[in-house]
């Protein structure tokens, strides 16, 4: 790997105890994906509290952005990776202790906090230590902890699950899954607080600072950055409905499938592409390949729509991973490229906060409309609308005139908004 041979023995340090970090997060929060929501309706909630209860992540998501992107720049990254890693490991403990709807809700806004620090602080340390000509090639390699740690997560998740209620008595697997997902998120601590952060970072902060500085504000009125917001909501709403329905849509089809093996698949998927995805955006570009990365999402969205067998919906995974496999890396790739150092944490936590008001809004919204769409594959039949009003959004808007918006969205031209070196 190019980029390997060109950092410091202290910076691949950091990088290695960061990523085994990343990877254990992952572990951690991922777990519950395939097991919450049965979870939920075994408490007795109903299909639309199973929406709210998982949506209510993305409350603790929202409330806390701003505040940790703040801290990530003007006091350390590693504070911020901390706090996440540390929430990672405590709110397995609470769902536990509550035993009603109403509680895991808040419990699941707190856990929220999590993701809001850890992908921040991750992201924007990883930033810090590349250089600036292999940015997307280490971004891609470093985000391979989420596709790895989803591989694990949901499989072991589903299994538990399984075996709970197959060997052990009932809610024996539930609190082992907890507890599990609790001592992942101890060692992702205990890793991240190994890292031996440098003044390096605040330094170039603080340079950039004198050059120039632009308040939270201000850049939410940027247009380079606000097209990928409004990407990141519209997928952030597909990814929100996919988390809490998919588990009642396979159960409600009768299928013999653990749900965790969708997660694996789209994880197997995200890791593949993302192999060489970053290393040929530094060469081509980005706008192609988060193009194509739209197009995944809306061609996953239509096989669950159609999805009655196994087969079907591990093609609809291979899809939705390819597509998270290229977009997340890199649309962080972009709105780095398209912000100084000083204002990365509050550009991750403006850009990164349109994913996670969609993830919100996904369960909520989709599932009051349940009636109306006409069950679960209608809930998916819009899920494809709004991925693809995603991609006719960056393929018209993506550049400061339509005609370079879509040939930035094609690969044949620069992007007009990304900052010199």
């Amino acid at each position: 790997m190019e980029v390997w041979k060109v950092l410091e023995s202290s910076t691949k340090q950091k990088l290695i105890n960061l990523f085994t970090a990343g990877l254990l997060f992952w572990i951690s929060i991922t777990l519950l994906l395939p097991t919450l929501p049965t979870y939920i309706q075994a408490m007795g909630g109903t299909t639309q509290q199973v929406g709210i209860v998982m949506s209510c992540f993305a409350i603790g998501l929202i409330a806390s952005r701003t505040w940790l992107g703040k801290v990530a720049d003007r006091r350390s990254r590693k504070i911020v990776i901390l706090i996440g890693t540390l929430v990672a490991a405590i709110a397995p403990v609470f769902y536990l202790a509550v035993h009603s709807v109403l509680g895991l809700g808040f419990v699941r806004a707190f856990h929220g906090i999590s993701i809001a620090a850890f992908t921040i602080g991750y992201s924007a340390l990883v930033v810090d230590l590349a250089p600036l000509q292999h940015r997307g090639t280490l971004i891609g390699y470093m985000n391979l902890a989420v596709p790895i740690g989803m591989s694990v997560g949901p499989a072991v998740g589903g299994f538990l699950q399984y075996t709970g209620k197959q060997y052990v008595p009932e809610g024996t697997g539930y609190e082992v899954l907890f507890v599990i997902s609790a001592i992942c998120g101890v060692l992702a601590f205990a890793l991240s607080n190994q890292i031996k952060e440098t003044s390096w970072s605040v330094a170039v902060a603080q340079q950039a600072s004198t050059i120039i500085h632009r308040d939270f504000w201000q850049l939410a009125k940027d247009p380079g950055l606000i097209v990928p917001t409004i990407v990141l909501l519209l997928i952030g709403l597909v990814f929100g409905t996919l988390v809490a329905f998919l588990p009642l849509f396979v159960s409600e089809l009768g299928l013999d499938f653990n749900v965790g093996l969708f997660y694996t698949a789209v994880a197997i998927a995200s890791f593949s592409v993302r192999l060489f995805v970053g290393r040929a955006s530094d060469r081509y570009g980005r706008g192609l390949f988060i193009s194509g990365a739209l197009v995944c999402y809306i061609i996953s969205m239509i096989l669950l729509t159609q999805a009655s067998t196994p087969v079907m919906l591990i093609f609809s995974a291979i899809a939705e991973g390819a597509g998270a496999g290229i977009l997340i890396p890199l649309i962080l790739t972009l709105i780095s490229d398209r912000s100084y150092s000083n204002e990365r944490g509050k550009v991750f936590a403006l850009c990164m906060g349109g994913f996670d008001v969609g993830i919100a809004l996904g369960g909520v919204t989709l599932g009051s409309l349940s009636y109306i769409l006409g069950g679960y594959r209608g809930i998916f039949s819009l899920a494809a609308i709004l991925a693809f009003v995603a991609l006719v959004i960056f393929v018209t808007q993506s550049g400061k005139n339509l005609h370079h918006s879509l040939s930035f969205a094609l690969g044949k031209a620069s992007d007009a908004y990304a900052l010199e070196g």
